[in-house]
């Protein structure tokens, strides 16, 4: 019977398949670092509380990447190059989702609105960062290898996630709200399909690597096409909700102080 947790469990047992699942990770943890520490950087003067959280979000971003980096040392494996159609963050910049790498290349302050993208797009990524990690530490958190790295991965991409929804909440209260509702349906409408096209590139990967059947293959594929149709049918709206979270200030720098709610 396939689960989530067989899946995971033949793709972390071949080292060629979790060599590739390592490094789909660690490159993807790697981006998010730099561009949270060139946001920070960047930041206009008017929104400049934020820079110690963009930060302190890049910081364990760049973490991240180093603990899938030394998951594949500890087997001895080096990491495998990323084929374009897996690399999520620069299909959803190709989209004009999130902010440029070009833009953050130069040494401009970014403006307002450029913020509101950035916490915007972070709100949709990091909701789907959580639910993965969520499902990996249930399939995977008594890996002898993995099981630890992924509990305390998943534990920051709740913080991350905590974060967004304050600061969004802050901002729309600020006389924001207009323009961070239509910048998250826009995030979660673009998101929602690269992540159905991302998954199914690794997971044809993942077939060839482990020799699935036409049938097994087909099934997972199935599979994600049936939680893309959910999602275009409705289940987005849970990416674009903003609520306060139980854990304020998530990102320890001692400022807070959003609405209670907005949707």
């Amino acid at each position: 019977m396939l689960s989530a947790r067989s899946l995971f469990q033949e793709i972390l047992d071949n080292d060629e398949s979790f060599r590739l699942f390592c490094s789909i990770a660690a490159s993807g943890e790697a981006q998010g670092g730099w561009e949270n520490a060139r946001i920070a950087a960047l930041v206009p003067e008017s929104q400049r509380d934020l820079a110690p959280k963009i930060a302190r979000h890049g910081a364990d971003e760049d973490k991240h990447g180093r603990i899938f980096m030394a998951l594949l040392n500890k087997r001895r494996l080096e990491a495998a190059e990323i084929p374009d159609d897996t690399d999520y963050t620069m299909i959803l910049e190709g989209l004009g989702i999130g902010l440029a790498h070009e833009k953050l290349r130069r040494d401009e302050q970014l403006t307002e609105h450029d913020v509101l993208a950035y916490l915007a797009h972070s709100r949709v990524t990091e909701q789907r960062a959580a639910e993965e990690m969520n499902l990996l530490k249930k399939a995977a958190g008594d890996h002898p290898e993995l099981g630890r790295a992924v509990k305390m991965i998943s534990k920051d991409e709740d913080n991350h996630l905590a974060y967004c929804h304050e600061e969004l909440l802050r901002l729309a209260r600020a006389g924001h709200a207009r323009t961070i509702k239509e910048l998250l349906r826009e995030s979660a409408l673009a998101e929602i399909k690269v992540y159905r096209d991302v998954s199914l590139a690794v997971m044809s990967r993942m077939a060839r690597i482990l020799g699935w059947s036409g049938v097994k293959y087909g099934l997972i594929a199935l599979g994600i096409h049936g939680r893309y149709v959910q999602e275009r049918l409705g289940g987005w709206r849970r990416m674009v909700s903003l609520r306060m979270p139980e854990r304020r200030d998530a990102l320890g720098t001692g400022r807070s102080g959003a609405a209670p709610e907005y949707a």
